[in-house]
């Protein structure tokens, strides 16, 4: 097949029609006629025979003779870019995402010792004094990431994590008591998010939720953080926890299909 001149020597046309053909099937139409694909692609009746006989034999798509179909090989396709990217690749997009719907900053982070250490970011503005980059780490236990993914340690790590970690004031509502802080890793593992109130720094707001893998082990967090002069704890809980469930839902279940996720894993 020669080159199209148009998109230059190393375009392959047939390659680019070939995937044409199957982004033509969608939830509209799960089944077409070859007259309806040739359509559709705006290829001829015979191209459009080619291609989907081919797709037939490699066995990407069903035909009962008359009409034709995506099979689920198809996913093979996602399954092989998904399984070539890590936690931070797989997030980034989805936080974009979040961002754009709520205007306020979206991040990851894993636990890493008795700190958090952030692997994906989007910011909105600066609200805190200091600049958070990835690999910024800030003590687990005064952040709402920290604490998620505090929740869901086993008792005895657990213990062993409050045991040496110095539980200092670092905004003016920080908890420092260790019998309140266990109370709240209580409550977060229950309800299943954690909002912290400028207690990492003064006027500083954030709400988090876990991403678990395929076993249901929390492996990571994402959260939400905004100025406590913008969103009240109330429009928090209200306004920023669905969406932020919705996105973690999200990168959990591509997370689920890539190997990669086995880096994150304590």
């Amino acid at each position: 097949m020669e080159p199209d001149s148009d998109t230059g020597a190393g375009y392959v046309q047939s390659l680019a029609r070939g995937l044409t053909v199957i982004r033509a099937f969608d939830e509209s139409r799960p089944e077409m006629t070859l007259s309806e694909v040739a359509r559709s692609t705006n290829l001829s009746r015979a191209a459009a025979r080619r291609f989907l006989h081919t797709l037939v034999q490699l066995g990407y798509v069903w035909t009962d003779g008359r009409v034709f179909a995506l099979t689920p090989r198809v996913l093979e396709l996602g399954f092989a870019y998904l399984s070539s990217v890590s936690l931070p690749e797989i997030a980034q997009p989805y936080l974009e995402q979040l961002v754009s719907e709520v205007h306020e900053s979206a991040s990851v982070s894993v636990l890493d010792g008795s700190d958090i250490v952030y692997v994906a970011r989007v910011p909105t503005s600066r609200i805190m004094t200091v600049s958070i980059n990835i690999g910024t780490r800030f003590p687990a236990y005064a952040t709402s990431m920290g604490r998620v993914l505090l929740a869901d340690l086993p008792a005895g790590k657990l213990r062993s994590y409050l045991d040496e970690a110095e539980l200092a004031p670092l905004g003016p509502r920080t908890i420092t008591d260790r019998a309140e802080l266990v109370a709240e890793l209580e409550r977060i593992r229950e309800q299943g998010w954690a909002l912290v109130d400028q207690e990492l720094e003064a006027g500083l707001r954030s709400i988090s939720v876990p991403i678990r893998d395929r076993y249901g082990r929390v492996v990571a967090a994402a959260n939400i953080s905004s100025h406590a002069s913008r969103t009240s704890s109330q429009d928090a809980q209200q306004n920023l926890l669905p969406p932020l469930l919705e996105t973690a839902a999200k990168i959990a279940s591509d997370l689920a299909v890539s190997p990669q996720s086995r880096a994150v894993v304590r």
